[in-house]
């Protein structure tokens, strides 16, 4: 049972090429988290020749991947997917706090988005829950915003 509701309808696009960069750490969330992304690709009417799913080893991997992927201009968004559980440690902060300042920045001097499908959560069944558990699935709301950033970056071209 999902409670997402979306806010307007997903576009419909052509000629979309979108690159997925999954982190394995935790990847009994973040496999499914990318599952959920590509599935709602998929029923948006893009084909397997307009996504492409990259993995890197953990969440703070993910801003490098992504700016490497935007440097090749092939793609029109980034979804960066990934899972940090708070610990014992002040490791949590860091991780969190690098990706976000990575993916903004990104956001900021780049000319296609990346969006922020990572989950910061207290516990592993918080993570459950935003990964097709009892509160959707995260992933796919990422690939929802994906496309209608894209939507919006080509209506501002």
């Amino acid at each position: 049972m999902s409670t997402h509701v979306p806010s307007s309808a997903v576009p419909r696009l052509d000629n979309v090429n979108i690159a997925i960069v999954r982190a394995e750490w935790n990847s009994h969330i973040t496999t499914p988290l990318a599952d959920g992304a590509v599935s709602t690709l998929r029923e948006a009417g893009l084909d397997k020749d307009s996504y492409r799913v990259f993995t890197v080893p953990g969440a703070v991997e993910l801003t490098f991947a992504a700016s490497k992927i935007i440097e090749t201009g092939a793609f029109d968004a980034v979804i960066v997917i990934g899972c940090v559980i708070k610990g014992d440690t002040p490791h949590f902060d860091y991780v969190c706090s690098s990706v976000t300042q990575g993916v903004t920045s990104l956001n900021a001097d780049c000319d296609i988005p990346v969006i922020f499908g990572v989950l910061t959560v207290l516990d592993e069944q918080q993570a459950l829950d935003r990964a097709g558990g009892c509160l959707g699935n995260k992933g796919s709301e990422a690939a929802e915003t994906a496309l209608k950033m894209i939507a919006l970056n080509r209506s501002l071209d």
